[in-house]
């Protein structure tokens, strides 16, 4: 085989992968969920952490699932899919998925902060 027909059988196999393993709508949640637990813990001192845990364990989860599942928007473009949050009427671009990793951008800290913000002076 010449070097162009192996190319483009890399490709194709590549593109396969890529397809197959393009993480779901739920992965990308937990991984928002994940992350949000961890910026709202950091945002709290070391002396509300037992509160934190307390209220996680009563009803944060439900109210924080919540959250997440109206507000996350998972694009998929078959090779990779984009996650994406709603807030303030648009659709803020957080992270990216592809072959079965998620990786999310410090862009989500900042609007981790800006929602914080936002919930502390309702």
């Amino acid at each position: 085989m010449n070097k162009k027909r192996i190319f483009i059988w890399l490709i194709l196999i590549v593109a396969v992968v890529a397809i197959w393993t393009n993480p779901k709508k739920e992965q990308h949640e937990i991984v928002v969920k994940q992350k949000a637990e961890y910026l709202l813990k950091k945002q709290l001192g070391k002396k509300e952490q037992g509160i934190f845990d307390l209220g996680m364990q009563l009803l944060g989860r439900d109210v924080l699932q919540d959250f997440v599942s109206k507000n996350v928007v998972v694009t998929n473009y078959y090779l990779f899919s984009l996650t994406k949050i709603k807030w303030d009427g648009k659709d803020n671009t957080i992270g990216i998925g592809a072959f079965d990793h998620i990786w999310l951008s410090p862009k989500i800290d900042e609007k981790a902060d800006e929602i914080i913000a936002h919930i502390k002076t309702r």
